[in-house]
C-alpha cells in the first residue's frame, strides 16, 4: 500500500517536470509526511490543459453517502480498479497525476517495523498514479484523489507486498488524457516503476506520527538496502 509519502519541491521545479503551472502561495513546498485526509498537490487535464490542484486525499466517489469512505479509498489496487465500483469510472475518465519526492514503507523484522524512505536515485520528482472524484456534501464540492498500487519491483519486494505505482514521464500526457477510455491501455501504463532507479534508505520511527514534519525525518538511520 502508501499510505504517507512526501513532497519536497517549488513551483519551478513543478514546471520543470509536469509542464503545470502551481500555485504554491510564494513558498516552496515542503511536506515531508504526507497522510491520509490532508489536501495536496495533485496534476489533472482541464480541458485540454495540464493544471495543479488541491484534493483530499482518500478518494470520495460522487455517489457516497458521506466523505468518511475517503478513509478506505487512499488506495486503489491495480489489478482490481477497473471493475470496483469506487474507482471503475474514475479509471475511465479522472485519472491524475500525484507528484512526489519519495514514499515510506514499513518492513516487518524481529524487534518490530523499520520504516524505509524510497526515492528516485536522481532525487527528482516523479509521479503516482492516481485517480480523482468530486463529490458534493453539506459544505459543497469536495475533490478527492487515491493512488494505485501495484505488484512490488525486486526491491520494493524486501520491503512490502504492494508498491504505489509511479508513471514513467513519457507516459504522462497519455495517462492525463480524457480521450482515454480503454481501461486495457490505461493498465498497461501502471507496472512496477523499475527497482534499478531506486533506493530504500531506513529512517527513523518519528515518520509514525503524522503529526512529524521536517528535514529530519528523511535522516538515514542505517545504510540503504541494497
Amino acid at each position: 500500500m502508501c499510505g504517507r509519502y512526501k513532497i519536497v519541491t517549488d513551483a519551478q521545479a513543478l514546471y520543470d517536470a509536469f509542464q503545470v503551472e502551481a500555485e504554491l502561495v510564494a513558498a516552496p513546498l515542503a511536506r515531508y509526511n504526507v497522510a491520509p485526509a490532508t489536501e495536496q498537490l495533485v496534476i489533472l487535464n482541464e480541458d485540454g490543459r495540464r493544471v495543479a490542484r488541491w484534493h483530499h486525499w482518500g478518494l470520495i466517489p460522487h455517489w457516497a453517502k458521506d466523505k468518511s469512505l475517503g478513509y478506505k479509498t487512499i488506495n486503489a489496487r491495480a489489478d482490481s480498479v477497473a471493475v470496483r465500483p469506487a474507482y471503475r469510472a474514475a479509471f475511465r475518465q479522472r485519472r491524475c497525476l500525484v507528484p512526489a519526492t519519495g514514499f515510506y514503507e514499513w518492513k516487518a523484522l524481529e524487534r518490530g517495523k523499520q520504516p524505509y524512505l524510497i526515492r528516485l536515485k536522481s532525487g527528482a520528482l516523479f509521479a503516482f498514479a492516481g485517480l480523482w472524484e468530486s463529490w458534493t456534501g453539506p459544505e459543497g464540492e469536495l475533490r478527492s484523489y487515491t493512488i494505485i498500487t501495484t505488484a512490488p519491483n525486486e526491491l520494493m519486494a524486501r520491503i512490502h507486498e504492494r508498491m504505489p505505482a509511479i508513471i514513467a514521464r513519457e507516459h504522462y500526457a497519455r495517462w492525463l488524457d480524457p480521450a482515454l477510455r480503454d481501461p486495457a491501455q490505461a493498465q498497461a501504463m501502471i507496472a512496477s516503476y523499475p527497482g534499478a532507479e531506486m533506493q530504500a534508505l531506513p529512517v527513523s520511527a518519528a515518520i509514525n506520527n503524522a503529526r512529524n514534519q521536517g528535514a529530519a525525518l528523511i535522516e538515514p538511520a542505517g545504510e540503504p538496502l541494497a
